[in-house]
């Protein structure tokens, strides 16, 4: 696509930082006004909006041929998905809460039905209806009333991460007066009622002021509970398990504060647990008579317990001084999550690329373990609500195993099977190959690579693949079931997921060695992933389509650069290609926050050195290129809709070859694109469509 007259009216964007001098020609189309247009895309700038169009029509016209294989893609998507499915009922007091979806419906609908019963269903909100006539809608937190009597609601109309909180009255099935605009989506019930908490974000859409409602009461009254000193830190609402306390959880990717709110006493001042120091994590959970004393439970890594450790300490003094250990540090064996019931303690971890959930009798100490024994899968558990039981819930898969859920009793180590994820058109497990491979990095690390085939697909050296990668702030990512990808592995392609530095895998050092002056070992992992694939001859050489989102598109841009002739092509969904200005542009909403990431290259003269050096945008060259696909969300408060569009941009006016280079953006989504079932459907045949275009199949 040539470049259009508005493209060539704006001068670049040219300063000097740290004695290097920068020029940016693409800068015009970062908005002036991306505020006002988060919250309504219509004011988009008319030369911006031109320009976004333009490529949008010229990455239809490429897939115009391609438009059969899009609509058999989702024909075939959506025959595996149970339309009319239902969660397992979770059991609060008399009622138990489930969503489920209507035949043919886009958005679930919350509903509850008394405990113990089968009928007898009150639809507390119906997603379908709520959405109708918008572009956009996703809920967000929603909570019942203590009493039953009440739902609090959220809901984001824009794709933008502004939600909009209501109080349903159940009965009525109206919505009270109480409208709140322009929060995170947490909500926090005090516990007699009368109060609600949420959080607000500042100028830069930062979440960082907590609130007290009063039912009934005018919003422009509301308290100001706490407001985030630090641009840096980002601010959510929880509650313990005991549902004492609620929290407010503060912080970065290195460092964390907890503060508590006394539910009971929703009026009473917060109790601050540890003040930040930089580098502390840690996250708290309560039990009310721990060894005869009332005391907080708290996953930390504090004192090099770099894969975190678990402590306990009073309530009334709840500081780090008076930590006593509970379970011990284990280096390699990382805690990913805790919660406590009044016998037991429960935590998630993961050792050697795998998840387990350990239960802890905490009259004895003694441990016992959840684990599968098939070579990749997932894991996750949920308490639940309430306090004084011994039922949990745990849901299994892996990536030829349907999602599983377990009801598990702690104490008497049964299990029953609540739920067997149902694909309609069909799935035999025993048609598939789920496998866990490590591939020789560089610098002689291995990488864990998860793969999916089917069993008559020839390992010779001649498959297409799909190579996903993420990479970045200790995210993991899991090796679970998906319908979608069968589309993929049903015409002969090798799905694989690179686990590469960057996430925890294999434990916290797996993301200190993949962040910060570190950070280009996650391009090499994922790199060394796919040479290993070639040289086993699992897969083509030619025939490698690299994928990843978000953090994860920065990979797929710097990978791109580094290696392009690995890849037949390169899909990249919302990718955080333009690190260098943004890292340097302080009024974005993650800028502050992601220093502890990637460096701050405003005041570090060898974080920006180090960061201008593999950033996609700054480093696109005069080379050939794979073929390439980016997508962008105008409303994206996470990953601007400037960056792919500049990066597209400039990688248009330097490559040299005449592979595809397609952008689109959903003018009417943010980050995490369509919200509707169906709608994520056709975003997804598009890239699977763009795959198979590229590198081939059956």
């Amino acid at each position: 696509m040539s470049e259009t007259p508005s493209a060539l009216a704006h001068p670049p964007l040219v300063r000097t930082i740290h004695g290097v001098t920068l020029s940016d020609p693409h800068a015009w189309l970062r908005a002036e006004n991306w505020r006002e247009v988060m919250r309504d895309p219509s004011l988009l700038a008319p030369d911006i909006r031109q320009w976004l169009e333009a490529e949008n029509a010229a990455t239809e016209a490429w897939f115009g041929p391609l438009g059969d294989l899009r609509r058999d893609l989702v024909k075939e998507m959506r025959g595996r998905i149970k339309e009319d499915d239902s969660s397992v009922p979770a059991t609060d007091g008399p009622y138990a809460y489930f969503t489920r979806f209507r035949e043919g419906g886009q958005h679930p609908l919350i509903c509850r039905r008394p405990a113990g019963a089968v009928a007898g269903e009150t639809i507390l909100l119906d997603g379908d209806a709520l959405a109708e006539g918008k572009a956009y809608f996703q809920f967000g937190d929603a909570h019942q009333s203590p009493d039953h009597a009440l739902y609090a609601w959220t809901a984001d109309e824009a794709g933008s991460e502004y939600y909009t909180l209501r109080v349903r009255n159940i009965a009525s099935g109206a919505d009270l007066p109480d409208v709140i605009e322009e929060t995170t989506g947490d909500v926090l019930w005090s516990a007699d009622g009368a109060y609600l908490f949420y959080i607000r974000r500042d100028p830069e859409h930062r979440p960082s002021f907590v609130y007290r409602h009063l039912l009934g009461g005018d919003p422009a009254d509301d308290v100001l509970i706490y407001e985030e000193p630090d641009k840096g830190f980002f601010v959510s609402l929880g509650q313990t398990q005991s549902g004492r306390f609620g929290l407010i959880s503060c912080g970065d990717h290195d460092t964390s504060e907890t503060w508590l709110i006394d539910r009971h006493d929703p009026r009473a001042p917060l109790v601050l647990v540890e003040p930040r120091a930089a580098g502390l994590r840690y996250g708290v959970e309560h039990h009310p008579d721990l060894d005869g004393t009332e005391s907080l439970v708290i996953e930390t890594n504090a004192d090099g317990a770099e894969d975190f450790k678990i402590v306990a300490t009073p309530l009334a003094t709840p500081g780090r001084s008076n930590w006593r250990e509970i379970v011990p540090h284990k280096p390699g064996r990382l805690i990913l999550s805790v919660a406590v019931l009044r016998g037991h303690l429960l935590r998630l971890e993961r050792e050697d690329g795998l998840p387990r959930l350990v239960v802890r009798a905490l009259a004895d100490g003694s441990e016992q373990a959840v684990a599968f024994a098939e070579e990749a899968y997932s894991l996750g558990f949920d308490a639940g609500y309430g306090f004084d039981k011994t039922e949990i819930r745990f849901t299994y898969a892996s990536m030829t195993t349907p999602t599983e859920v377990w009801d598990y009793d702690v104490a008497s180590r049964a299990r029953v099977l609540r739920k067997r994820q149902e694909v309609p058109s069909g799935h035999d497990p025993a048609r598939y190959v789920t496998r866990r491979l490590l591939a020789p990095a560089a610098d002689g690390e291995l990488v864990p690579v998860s793969l999916l085939y089917a069993k008559d697909t020839p390992l010779d050296g001649t498959a297409p693949c799909l190579l996903y990668g993420y990479g970045a702030y200790g995210i993991s990512i899991p090796a679970s079931f998906s319908t979608s990808r069968l589309s993929l592995v049903d015409r002969g392609f090798v799905y694989a997921i690179a686990h590469i530095r960057g996430g925890t895998e294999k434990g916290w050092r797996w993301y200190r060695e993949g962040k910060l002056a570190a950070k280009t070992n996650t391009f090499h992992d994922f790199i060394a992933a796919g040479e290993h694939l070639v040289r086993e001859k699992i897969v083509a050489p030619d025939r490698i389509v690299a994928h990843g989102g978000s953090a994860g598109g920065m990979l797929m841009g710097a990978v791109a650069n580094l290696r392009p002739e690995l890849f037949a092509g390169i899909v990249a969904e919302v990718p955080f290609v333009d690190v260098l200005n943004t890292m340097l542009d302080d009024t974005l909403p993650l800028t502050p926050p992601e220093w502890p990431e990637w460096g701050n290259p405003i005041t570090d003269a060898e974080a920006f050195a180090y960061i201008r050096s593999y950033s996609p945008y700054d480093n696109v060259s005069a080379q050939d290129y794979p073929a390439i696909f980016a997508l962008a969300g105008l409303t994206d408060p996470r990953v601007t809709y400037w960056e792919p569009a500049k990066w597209v941009a400039r990688l248009r006016e330097t490559k040299t070859d005449s592979h595809p280079l397609l952008l689109r953006t959903n003018m009417e989504a943010g980050h995490g694109g369509a919200a509707g079932r169906f709608d994520r459907l056709e975003e997804t045949a598009q890239v699977y469509a763009f795959a198979l275009a590229v590198a081939g199949g059956k």
